[in-house]
């Protein structure tokens, strides 16, 4: 029950703080070695075909994009990459094209795990109870079996906020009409 009620206050908040603030513009200024590193993982819905829109934790090593599905295989972004793997992550600096896939070598997976959750910031501590820069690998491995571990293999440049589609232009909209409103 407790598990359940965690995914929809998730829903809640990314679908009506998170993902608007991050179609703003506003993810530069969203993260922080307190708050964590976030990034918009868009997908291709599995069931509807429509773009989805997804916050996450990530961590870059060696030139690939790390994520991973805490509520594990329930995740519908999770689903909608088993669904097609063609996938978007923007992050602060850009936005980037890739394919997703699972990771499956332990070593890998671990060491990923354990580099997004300390990116994720006081999130890893408050909803995990893990401290991912003490606990040992074994004990680290137990915790985090049910999470799916995802690698974005970058190949070309996303669509980001600034591009068509995206929602940077309505700061310019509402500098414009306040300005009219304050020389009035």
């Amino acid at each position: 029950m407790e598990a359940v009620l965690l995914r929809r206050a998730f829903w809640v908040l990314n679908k009506f703080l998170m993902v608007p603030m991050i179609r703003l513009g506003l993810l530069p200024f969203m993260g922080t070695p307190v708050s964590g590193w976030v990034m918009m993982l868009t997908t291709t819905g599995h069931k509807t075909g429509k773009r989805r829109f997804t916050p996450v934790n990530y961590a870059l090593i060696n030139g690939d994009i790390y994520c991973l599905a805490g509520f594990g295989q329930r995740a519908h972004w999770y689903r909608n990459i088993q669904a097609d793997a063609r996938v978007e992550a923007w992050l602060p600096s850009r936005p980037v094209a890739g394919r997703a896939e699972e990771v499956a070598d332990p070593d890998e997976r671990l060491r990923a795990v354990r580099q997004i959750l300390r990116n994720s910031g006081f999130a890893t501590f408050l909803f995990s109870g893990i401290n991912p820069f003490r606990l040992p690998d074994d004990r680290l491995r137990e915790k985090v079996e049910d999470y799916c571990v995802i690698r974005i293999r970058p190949n070309g440049v996303g669509s980001g906020v600034g591009d068509p589609g995206g929602l940077l232009w309505v700061w310019w909209v509402a500098a414009i009409v306040a300005l009219v409103i304050i020389l009035r």
